[in-house]
């Protein structure tokens, strides 16, 4: 049995083989499914991201659709706006012609309202901007302010470039609903439309300096604008202010001067839908003017100097051209300015202390230039103004300012009972500002001279010792006549003295 069952010894080899065929064979067979589980994983990776793929080319469509519905959109929405466009400009352009033709209509406008006020009562149904205005002043008159009220804002939204009837709203608003009402309901009128009458009577609504300011701004972006130079002298006028200082009196002719020249060729009528109240304007303008004079000349209101000299000092006097609140003064064109001070008394121009109208310089003060500035009766400074010193011209003229003043001290007849001299120690002691003295007796010719010692300017007033100031004249001498050449030139009038 056991021979039976044993292989025989050439089939070992074989079977070895075979298993180790098998061997490969399954060895193979694991790499195939490896292979074939790679590929499977590949295929659904590759399917995955095909599904993927087609899912984004989708989401590309979509989007693409969606961009073409909005770009189709967009367009729609571009052909609208250029519509919309296209129409605010053409009614941009028939609003500006509207109001370039109601400009252009003020003057018939004015005729119409002019009408309206011969034919009187209420227009039923208002439809022109003169209507209104008319309605608008016949209820204020009335007392319906309410009406009157309605009828202006009605007469605003024609953007007619008048200035009276807004000056009138401005009024009645200012009555119902003070200054701060008057300008909230101008502020919200100038906003919503440019019309310069408008932005002007806004700018009337505000207090004081600001008012002022917004009035300046506007005449410097508007120049030619004539009402506006009116309104800005009323802010220096006395009527405004009480008091006027010379600035003030200059600020009011200049705006008034400005606003009169633009009445050439009818160039102020354009502004009014009611010409009486541009006659009242006119004649207004005009009375002012020749009540303040003719202030806008400078050099007719330098302060001058009035300089006396003593044997010890000059005494500067001066004069200003207004009431002042304080003086300052300086030597030369550098340097600090003094004070003049102040006296113990009241100002009754500026209820204030009165400044000291004088100061002192040494004797021996050179050549040279004093300023002077002061403060107005406001408190604002003016100047400085330079003025030439010279101390020998100025103590002739000062001398010479004293004999025309006091001529009739010249001379003295028999003075302290000495019986038949004539004394002219008066002349002698001003003699800085002599060239020559005749005289001439009992209504005789000037044919007499007096000889007198020269000027001592550093000694002016002195009189020599050996110089006797008098001469002797007989008892038959009754009168006697003088004229005096000064140092200038010029010659004082022939002054008769009586003994």
């Amino acid at each position: 049995m056991g021979e039976r069952h044993r292989l025989p010894g050439r089939l070992v080899p074989a079977v070895a083989e075979l298993q180790q065929t098998m061997g490969v064979v399954a060895a193979k067979v694991d790499r195939i499914e490896q292979t074939v589980t790679a590929t499977q994983k590949t295929v659904e990776d590759v399917q995955q991201q095909t599904t993927r793929i087609v899912a984004g080319q989708e989401q590309q469509r979509k989007q693409a659709d969606e961009l073409q519905k909005a770009t189709e959109t967009v367009g729609t929405q571009t052909q609208k706006i250029a519509e919309n466009q296209e129409k605010q400009q053409q009614q941009a352009d028939r609003l500006q012609a509207t109001t370039e033709e109601i400009a252009q209509s003020i003057e018939k406008m004015a005729d119409g309202f002019a009408a309206l006020a011969v034919q009187g009562g209420v227009i039923a149904n208002p439809k022109r901007p003169d209507e209104f205005y008319h309605n608008a002043r016949l209820h204020e008159l009335s007392g319906d302010m309410l009406n009157a009220r309605r009828s202006y804002l009605a007469f605003a939204g024609f953007d007619v470039d008048a200035i009276d009837p807004y000056i009138r709203f401005a009024t009645l608003l200012r009555v119902q609903d003070g200054k701060a009402g008057a300008r909230e309901v101008f502020g919200a009128l100038a906003a919503k439309n440019k019309t310069l009458a408008l932005q002007l009577v806004h700018a009337l609504q505000f207090e004081d300096q600001q008012r002022l300011d917004k009035l300046s701004a506007f005449i410097a972006a508007n120049p030619g604008y004539a009402p506006a130079y009116f309104l800005l002298s009323e802010e220096f006028s006395e009527d405004r202010l009480g008091q006027q200082a010379l600035s003030d009196k200059r600020g009011e002719a200049e705006a008034l001067t400005k606003f009169l020249a633009q009445e050439k060729d009818g160039g102020l009528v354009k502004y009014f839908v009611d010409h009486a109240v541009l006659a009242d304007w006119l004649d207004r303008a005009r009375n002012r003017l020749a009540a303040i004079g003719d202030v806008l000349d400078p050099s007719r209101f330098m302060p001058t100097l009035s300089p006396t000299r003593s044997n010890s000092e000059w005494m500067m006097a001066i004069s200003l051209p207004e009431a002042a609140t304080g003086i300052s003064w300086r030597l030369g064109k550098e340097g600090p300015f003094t004070d003049t001070g102040l006296l113990a008394t009241n100002d009754q121009r500026t209820g204030k202390p009165m400044p000291n109208p004088s100061f002192m310089l040494p004797a021996d003060t050179p050549a040279g230039t004093i300023a002077l500035k002061y403060l107005d009766l406001r408190a604002r400074e003016v100047g400085p103004f330079e003025i030439p010193f010279n101390p020998d011209t100025a103590l002739s003229d000062g001398n010479k300012q004293i004999l025309d003043q006091f001529w009739t001290s010249w001379i003295a007849f028999d003075a302290g009972g000495n019986q038949g001299l004539v004394y002219f120690t008066h002349i002698l002691s001003y003699r800085c500002a002599i060239k020559d003295v005749r005289y001439g007796l009992n209504d005789g010719p000037l044919d007499k001279a007096i000889e007198m010692p020269a000027c001592d300017a550093q000694n002016p007033y002195s009189i020599p010792d050996n110089y006797m100031p008098y001469f002797k004249v007989g008892d038959d001498i009754t009168s006697m006549s003088m004229q005096i050449t000064y140092s200038d030139g010029t010659q004082s009038p022939v002054r008769s003295f009586k003994r």
